[in-house]
């Protein structure tokens, strides 16, 4: 055997598995860090729209795990054709031509700019919770917390390694209070209603879009994988399909039970310098325990913003010229959105970034729970992009059990939009989407319709 095969470190596993197990964990903590990020304020966003009922809220969340599963199901499927990454871009480009494709990267680009202008939110909110008489500089604290993790990403990437780290520690915090909350005493507070202004089944309906921002970041595995380079497609396959389903458990756990005790506790829509998850703690554990989680609540907040401010600004990047000389490829955007500092960071997209997070920041008060309305459009439009596209390779393929649950996934998608829009505001999300698909379709045909637009960034065939 070579020596790496009988090599064998403390834990008694080949040293080889050791290390495979460890970059698994590393890929998939880091790469759930969005979706269960936004456990912080998805459950409150349903309570909200239910009026406070809290006899609804747990029916309100299994309607939107159940949703997630099924998105899982389809981009699992995504994942196995696609192992090089790409995602749904990839897949829309492969289906419908590569004009298509920025329809998936025009909602992207929205996605990666509301998620790191609802993290910074979400996170000042988390800090006012523990200490109310911050409440005053909400927005002043946003805007900072803006500044410093797009400055710091100037610096270069903060690892995989940190976010999975952020994220490992959230879980278990929220496990931990959870816990607790099994042995308190219920105590009543915040908003509770019993007229959710609508007949049961029609609230629900109309509730769980609006929490459907825990979708987001459920998408990330099947491009982040493009990141796995030391892996074959077969390795790289298995990695993003474990991590699926690895956050479909660990935020379907944790939203379930979060639901379930703020129920049980009576925690209804809290007031306005706390959030909902924030006063579950504090009924539920000890307060060195709430700090903990009002601490580790924060920080993966923080790490989802990070993780946008490098991915956003990749993309840009990727849609940008590249390489020198006789090697250069053609981009739609302009080159100067390819530019590098010394950390190989692109700067000028990570300045861009931070505006566009800033502007949404303060128009929004930085009150997370007002961008959260706008959230899950953008993505839900990519959802539907993508899950079209596999329809129609089930469909060309004739694989009618893989066709009917593409099927099921467009139409529910579609509906979950439909529900946002209807709301009125939503729609200027998915407006932007459109116009930035628009002008890059646009900057495309300039350029002379150059390839690789296809899930930019993604492995080279």
């Amino acid at each position: 055997m070579a020596d790496n095969e009988v090599r064998r470190g403390g834990s008694g596993l080949p040293a080889v598995k050791r290390s495979r197990f460890l970059l698994l964990a590393g890929f998939a903590f880091a790469v759930m860090a969005d979706p269960v990020s936004s456990v912080a304020y998805a459950v409150e966003a349903a309570l909200r729209a239910l009026h406070g009922d809290l006899a609804l809220l747990v029916p309100t969340m299994s309607l939107v795990v159940a949703i997630i599963a099924l998105v899982v199901l389809n981009y699992r499927q995504l994942v196995i054709r696609y192992p090089k990454g790409g995602g749904a871009s990839a897949a829309v480009g492969d289906a419908f031509g590569d004009g298509w494709s920025f329809l998936p990267i025009g909602a992207l680009v929205v996605d990666f700019s509301l998620t790191i202008a609802i993290s910074v939110s979400a996170a000042s909110s988390a800090a006012i919770a523990y200490a109310p008489t911050l409440a005053p500089w909400r927005l002043l604290i946003a805007l900072v917390l803006v500044a410093l993790v797009g400055g710091m990403t100037l610096f270069g990437s903060l690892g995989r390694l940190v976010f999975a780290v952020m994220c490992c520690a959230f879980i278990v915090t929220a496990a931990t209070v959870l816990l607790f909350a099994f042995g308190a005493t219920p105590s009543p507070s915040g908003t509770v209603g019993e007229d959710p202004g609508h007949a049961p089944f029609i609230a629900v309906v109309l509730a769980f879009p609006v929490a459907m921002a825990l979708a987001t970041g459920v998408e990330a595995p099947s491009t982040a994988i493009a990141e796995l380079g030391q892996l074959d497609d077969d390795g790289r396959r298995r990695f993003g399909q474990i991590t699926l389903w690895l956050t479909l458990g660990i935020v379907g756990t944790i939203t379930m039970g979060i639901a379930a005790q703020a129920v049980r506790l009576q925690v209804g829509i809290p007031e306005g310098n706390s959030t909902q998850i924030a006063e579950l703690a504090r009924a539920a554990a000890p307060a060195p325990v709430f700090a903990a989680f009002q601490l580790t609540t924060a920080l993966l907040l923080l790490s989802a913003a990070s993780s946008s401010f490098q991915a956003g600004p990749g993309l840009l990047k990727a849609l940008a010229p590249h390489g020198s000389g006789a090697g250069t490829s053609p981009g739609v955007l302009p080159a100067w959105l390819g530019r590098t500092n010394s950390h190989f960071i692109p700067y000028w997209g990570v300045l861009l970034f931070t505006v566009l997070a800033a502007g949404l920041t303060t128009a929004a008060g930085g009150e997370d729970q007002t961008l959260v309305l706008f959230y899950a459009v953008a993505v839900f439009l990519s959802f539907l992009a993508g899950l079209a596209a596999m329809a129609f390779f089930s469909h060309r393929d004739g694989r009618t059990g893989y066709l009917v649950m593409n099927g099921a996934g467009v139409l529910i998608v579609a509906f979950t939009l439909a529900v946002n829009l209807f709301r009125g505001l939503p729609v200027v999300s998915l407006a932007a989407a459109v116009v930035i698909a628009a002008i890059l379709h646009r900057l495309w045909v300039r350029a002379g319709r150059p390839e690789g637009v296809r899930g930019p960034g993604k492995l080279p065939n």
